[in-house]
């Protein structure tokens, strides 16, 4: 009988107003043999993690319609998100928003600009491995 593989590849949300960046960090998620789900405005997002329940979500903090911060707020309080880790995307980098980030309990958070695709990735990867 055959070993059984794994069926279900993690299941990332990427919430990137972006087209351009959003796309590029999909193709390199997808070439790592992640699912990727994506929305491009905060409002969108905010609906697809609370019915999807991905294993990670990416968030940019500047997003039409909701702010990543806002979203971050909401998943946290509510008990069927709030354990789904949050790694937020931005091209803000002063170290208020950074404390933000953290104090509203992100995983981490990642300018944009200060590292390369390959590098979400790996960031994604050690971030699973311990949740």
């Amino acid at each position: 009988m055959p070993s059984k593989e794994k069926i279900d590849k993690p299941h990332i949300l990427l919430i990137e107003s972006d087209e351009f960046l959003g796309g590029i960090y999909e193709k390199n998620l997808l070439m790592e043999d992640f699912k990727v789900t994506r929305a491009i405005n905060g409002e969108r997002g905010l609906k697809l993690a609370e019915t999807k329940k991905p294993d990670l979500i990416l968030l940019a903090v500047l997003l039409p319609k909701i702010n990543g911060f806002e979203i971050l707020a909401e998943l946290k309080k509510d008990n069927a998100t709030k354990n789904i880790p949050v790694v937020m995307l931005t091209k803000l980098g002063s170290k208020e928003d950074v404390q933000k980030g953290a104090v509203l309990g992100a995983a981490d958070y990642l300018i944009k600009g200060h590292f390369r695709p390959s590098e979400l990735v790996d960031k994604v990867k050690v971030i699973l491995s311990f949740f």
